[in-house]
């Protein structure tokens, strides 16, 4: 039987604190491969952030519709990335951060990039986040034609 290696894995991350757990496991998984590493985050709609995360302590949001907002929207996605990257300790790790439908730009960037594996969490904690987002890691797998490794993070009851 063939096996083919994976060179390249992709890293979506949200801004869920269980998504340090996703970077931790997917970083080592790739790293245990030899794989090259890009983090993405995507960005919906800055008014889903004012809505869904309004005690993230990042930023203060007053007009989502403003362009500033949307700046200021776009650096804290670039810092969290960033301190993502510091905080597994490679130099090596591309990021990436992109606007639109989440499953949408997953599935879009890991084409991009070729990737041989996609990493996500699966977290369904939030009533709200349900509603908005829906399941995104059902709907990629329901649509990926590539591996993927799905990292629980439903806290413990």
């Amino acid at each position: 039987m063939k096996t083919n290696k994976m060179k390249k894995v992709l890293i979506a991350l949200d801004y869920d604190p269980t998504s340090q757990k996703v970077a931790e496991i997917g970083f080592a998984m790739a790293k245990s491969m030899g794989a090259e590493v890009t983090l993405l985050h995507v960005m919906v709609n800055p008014a889903m952030y004012a809505s869904a995360y309004p005690n993230m302590g990042v930023w203060q949001i007053d007009s989502v519709n403003s362009i500033e907002t949307i700046k200021i929207l776009e650096t804290g996605s670039r810092n969290f990335l960033e301190k993502a990257k510091r905080h597994l300790g490679s130099k090596s790790i591309h990021i990436v951060q992109k606007e639109g439908d989440f499953a949408q730009m997953i599935l879009q960037t890991a084409d991009e990039i070729k990737a041989d594996c996609i990493v996500m969490g699966s977290h369904s904690q939030k009533w709200l986040e349900n509603i908005v987002m829906g399941s995104v890691t059902k709907e990629v797998l329901r649509k990926t034609t590539i591996p993927m490794y799905i990292v629980p993070t439903k806290k413990k009851d």
